[in-house]
């Protein structure tokens, strides 16, 4: 797999948010703030999710994956599985295990995390 998967810390059969992106532009989970991806990991904007926009991520941070399944999405047919924040369960997206179509394997690895799940972390600092 191309992409990198990151789990939290997992303790007494709980898992708990573990990365953090001090200081660095990153994504963070709308829901509940827990760091998801770094701005350096993000592959493309041009890309359409259940809930509107999405961008396609090299990978993800904080995340555990659903089970997988056969999906028809509107550029073919894939295995996915979705994407689920470890902070608050809430859903943010999907992973792209296998494509159908040749044209589309460059996305096998990847995740595809919906903008609107998502709070943009600039990380920029005030002179002092």
């Amino acid at each position: 797999m191309s992409g990198t998967l990151r789990f939290g810390a997992m303790s007494a059969n709980k898992a708990t948010v573990a990365q953090i992106f001090a200081d660095q532009p990153s994504f963070s989970c709308a829901n509940c703030a827990a760091a998801i991806a770094l701005q350096d990991e993000l592959i493309s904007k041009s890309f359409s999710g259940r809930d509107g926009r999405g961008y396609l991520m090299n990978s993800a941070d904080n995340v555990k994956l659903g089970r997988r399944e056969d999906r028809v999405l509107s550029t073919g047919k894939y295995v996915v599985a979705d994407v689920f924040c470890l902070g608050c369960d809430e859903r943010i997206g999907w992973f792209y295990h296998t494509a159908s179509d040749n044209t589309q394997k460059y996305k096998e690895g990847k995740f595809l995390l919906e903008r609107e799940k998502l709070i943009k972390e600039n990380a920029w600092r005030l002179d002092e």
